[in-house]
């Protein structure tokens, strides 16, 4: 029997486990996915300073004219101490001088020689940037599970850290099945095919931050996809295409479990792309996805994107949707839980007319898919849906339900 959509993605996050950690430069460690807390280790700012360049006064002295003859810079380590009648000019980022009680913007005052005349009114800690503000001592500022941005890394920097602990790249293997495929590369017969969905796999895969690793394409013998399993197997991630249907040569998943793969599902409750199983031998994950490029695709961003999130260490590793409002009229045929790839446009989404799992054109213009229910049969101008993004991340911490009905 068919698992369901939400069954096989619970098995995918139960039976996938997360890959080592290895210590990296953090000028490296960009898109990956930290292993452990970061803590701050002395505050940010480490002291107080000024947030503008101006004049630091004291609030007894506002309307009155005072005496500047001392300057403070951004990385200077200042000794005097402000009394009442002086001001001390002082620049963006320096630190604050004993005493001092505000900072004046230059153009918030009138100077003449050593003479600085204030405004009437001042609010004492103006402009004082004060140590501690942004990031205290002690404070988690970077979390477990959380992927490294070029922000992260500032922070990383601030704290004067040099390298990180992060989980290491997943291995995505890939190798085709098929005796009428052939590469991309190579001249065909009239009765082959051009091999689009390997190229597909591993391009993908390394978009979402993967080292991968093509195998070839595998004949339609037991011998010949034992030894394509065989020199995969040093991956954290095994995918295949075709051969997993009810063909006379659709013996993919038989050749898994001969070299010991534990079976978890065959079968998705998902169109297009039934056949489409998941097995684990050890703690390398197997993903047989159909041999259409479309339903393939598919199953690839609900299924394999899924198992690289958990595997990659995130926290936030469920899909999370966006909800929108479909453009225009658009029949469905019930009876079925049916993915629609389509077009968000940032203010509605839009499936494509004509998506037939065989078809590749509409796998490059979709940047949303849309999940519907089998009870649906028409979804009218306006109603309210919910969108699985494709172009960009978009995760949660929690599991949502992300069909629309």
């Amino acid at each position: 029997m068919p698992v369901s959509i939400t069954q096989a993605l619970d098995m995918i996050y139960k039976k996938s486990s997360v890959v080592s950690s290895e210590i990296l430069p953090i000028e490296m460690a960009l898109g990956r996915v930290m292993s452990e807390d970061s803590m701050a280790t002395f505050d940010l700012p480490r002291f107080d300073n000024s947030a503008m360049d101006g004049y630091a006064v004291k609030c007894s002295d506002a309307g009155h004219t005072v005496e500047c003859t001392d300057v403070i810079y951004a990385g200077g380590d200042p000794q005097m101490i402000l009394h009442p009648t002086q001001s001390i000019k002082i620049m963006t980022g320096a630190p604050i001088p004993n005493g001092c009680e505000a900072v004046i913007p230059i153009e918030n005052v009138t100077v003449n020689g050593t003479q600085v005349t204030l405004p009437k009114e001042i609010q004492k800690e103006d402009h004082i940037r004060h140590a501690g503000e942004d990031i205290k001592h002690g404070a988690i500022y970077l979390h477990k599970g959380e992927k490294v941005t070029a922000y992260s890394i500032a922070l990383l920097a601030s704290q004067g850290v040099t390298h990180l602990r992060v989980t290491r790249k997943i291995k995505v293997a890939v190798f085709g099945t098929g005796d009428e495929l052939r590469p991309h590369f190579e001249k065909i017969a009239p009765h082959q095919l051009y091999n689009s969905n390997t190229p597909m796999f591993l391009a993908r895969a390394k978009e979402l931050g993967c080292e991968i690793a093509y195998i070839g394409s595998s004949g339609d013998t037991m011998a010949s996809l034992e030894s394509a399993i065989k020199s995969a197997l040093n991956a954290d991630i095994i995918i295949t295409s075709g051969g997993v249907s009810m063909g006379d040569k659709d013996f993919t998943k038989d050749a898994f479990t001969n070299l010991g793969m534990k079976l978890h599902f065959d079968k998705v409750d998902i169109k297009p792309g039934k056949p489409t199983a998941f097995g684990t031998i050890g703690n390398t994950v197997i993903i047989n996805l159909p041999g259409n490029p479309l339903a393939s695709m598919v199953n690839y961003e609900i299924f394999v994107r899924a198992a690289i999130r958990k595997m990659s260490g995130m926290s936030a590793y469920f899909h999370h949707t966006v909800s929108t409002h479909i453009k225009e009229d658009y029949p469905l045929r019930a009876g079925k839980t049916t993915v629609r790839l389509g077009v968000f446009d940032g203010e509605t989404f839009m499936p494509f007319n004509k998506q037939l799992p065989g078809m590749i054109s509409p796998l490059e213009e979709a940047n949303a898919m849309l999940i519907t229910t089998p009870d649906l049969t028409i979804l009218k101008k306006g109603k309210a849906v919910k969108i699985l993004p494709i172009s960009w991340e978009l995760t949660a911490f929690e599991k949502e339900d992300f069909f629309t009905n």
